[in-house]
């Protein structure tokens, strides 16, 4: 079994930090991988050296940026073409959010993140987004408009305030090929239809969608009891 894991909603609170407790019992866990459209110093920040280093594989920037072991092995060259920058900006014109934190728009390896509120946004900041943008739903109609106006691209919501955008098919989806015939165990949060761990999701058979870490942790208890019981622990 190969456990692979999102990581922020899934693992981590959004852009928090992995709970002590639950990170001890995570680092024993045989064969897990992360897949995350975070990079690899946020990934870091989020889970810690040690966790990023024992994953079998990292899928940083939704699997555009590929780290084995901790060593790197691939790196896609994509850049967004200006057209699309312009799009974003308009978009972020013409919303009707008027609180702003930060860079918007964040150029990864192989993707672009957009987030109307900001990048700087703190937890507060970015859950009043994240209320108001479920009742208006800002960023499914952005995405929406997006794939529209550029059909080459994805776009998908991902964690409480971005879009992810990146060419098509070069989503988290594209991870299942470093596991040929292997039996997947996925952990994720945006598994609905317009998240970014959605096209994952859909190719495989095996799929926890969670809430939060508390129940990713939750599961795996479970599921680790029989198979391997001394790494059962109460929370």
């Amino acid at each position: 079994m190969i456990y692979l894991f999102d990581v922020d909603g899934t693992l981590t609170p959004s852009r928090g930090v992995m709970d002590p407790d639950f990170k001890q019992f995570f680092r024993n866990l045989p064969n897990y991988s992360l897949v995350t459209g975070s990079d690899k110093p946020k990934t870091i920040e989020q889970v810690g050296e040690d966790v990023f280093a024992g994953a079998e594989y990292s899928f940083n920037c939704s699997g555009n940026d590929v780290y084995k072991q901790g060593k790197h092995l691939y790196k896609s060259d994509w850049q967004p073409s200006k057209y699309l920058i312009n799009f974003l900006e308009q978009c972020l014109e013409t919303s009707t959010y008027t609180e702003r934190y930060g860079n918007h728009i964040e150029v990864r390896t192989g993707m672009v993140n957009f987030s109307v509120v900001g990048r700087n946004a703190v937890d507060d900041q970015r859950t009043k987004y994240f209320k108001w943008d479920q009742t208006i739903g800002e960023r499914r109609r952005i995405a929406s408009v997006l794939k529209m106006q550029f059909p080459e691209l994805a776009a998908e919501v991902g964690g409480e305030t971005g879009i992810d955008i990146y060419p098509e098919g070069l989503d988290k989806s594209q991870v299942i090929q470093y596991f040929p015939d292997a039996d997947i165990h996925f952990f994720g949060d945006r598994c609905e239809a317009g998240g970014n761990d959605h096209s994952l999701a859909l190719k495989l058979d095996r799929v926890s969608h969670v809430k939060n870490w508390k129940e990713t942790w939750n599961i795996l208890e479970r599921a680790l009891k029989y198979t391997n019981p001394q790494m059962a622990v109460t929370q």
